[in-house]
């Protein structure tokens, strides 16, 4: 069973930049479709940016584009999310997740890390 353990969340002024970490577990992250998602307060969870297990596929949020940018590195068997530029409105619990067959961005992936809060505050 695949697990999911994310770090790297944090506190950061407008304008700075945070990596986001998801180190997997019990399986091969390699063959997964991967994803990064986001919930603020009160607001539904969304697709951040995603990408196939075979990268066929890639998406990104547009309020994200050019600022975040997803990658995994199979040696490491972790998922990354660079997030530069970053916003108030980035303010989120953010979540990692794989699912082994999605070539889409919704929240519905087989397996999911715990969340990790990230707040972009001056």
């Amino acid at each position: 069973q695949l697990q999911l353990v994310e770090s790297g969340g944090g506190l950061v002024q407008p304008g700075g930049s945070l990596r986001l970490s998801c180190a997997a577990s019990g399986s091969t992250l390699a063959v997964y479709a991967i994803g990064w998602f986001r919930q603020a307060p009160g607001k539904e969870r969304e697709g951040v940016a995603c990408i196939s297990s075979w990268a066929e596929f890639q998406w990104y949020a547009d309020s994200v584009e050019g600022r975040f940018t997803i990658s995994r590195d199979n040696a490491k068997n972790t998922m990354y999310l660079q997030m530069n530029s970053l916003k108030p409105e980035d303010t989120a619990v953010y979540y990692c997740a794989a699912d082994r067959y999605s070539v889409s961005c919704r929240p519905n992936y087989d397996h999911w890390g715990q969340g990790t809060q990230v707040t972009v505050s001056s």
